[in-house]
């Protein structure tokens, strides 16, 4: 490859690379769905990344915030993936706000309980006949 061609990435390659996501295709969906956006507009899988770009990534509850460092076609180990990009401190603070006010939320909701035990169950079915 030329140092011209090398100096553009398709997203859903950059993204795959990165290790966002384990496979292209779930990357492909991911943009497809509006959860990806580049520089603040939502992109195509087909969108050519450059350094220097912002990339947003919605994973579940949580949003990376990322700048684009180096790019890379081929999908490498976890150290040079994340050699790839650098995540903004402003979307470092915002997932870890999150992260702790699910973590406070959870037992309140009987989140952390797991499975209901068998005397759980029997609890739940008398009052059920009960109504």
């Amino acid at each position: 490859m030329t140092p011209d061609e090398t100096a553009k990435v398709r997203l859903d390659k950059w993204l795959w690379a990165a290790r966002f996501f384990k496979t292209r295709s779930l990357a492909a969906t991911a943009i497809e769905a509006g959860k990806v956006e580049v520089n603040g507009e939502r992109a195509k899988r087909a969108k050519q990344l450059q350094a220097g770009d912002k990339v947003s990534v919605k994973l579940g509850p949580f949003t990376h915030h990322l700048e684009v460092r180096r790019l890379s076609e081929q999908r490498g180990p976890a150290t040079q993936a994340a050699m790839l990009y650098e995540e903004t401190a402003e979307g470092l603070k915002a997932r870890e706000v999150l992260r702790a006010q699910m973590k406070a939320a959870s037992p309140a909701f009987g989140y952390d309980s797991g499975k209901p035990t068998k005397k759980d169950r029997r609890a739940l079915q008398k009052l059920r006949r009960k109504d």
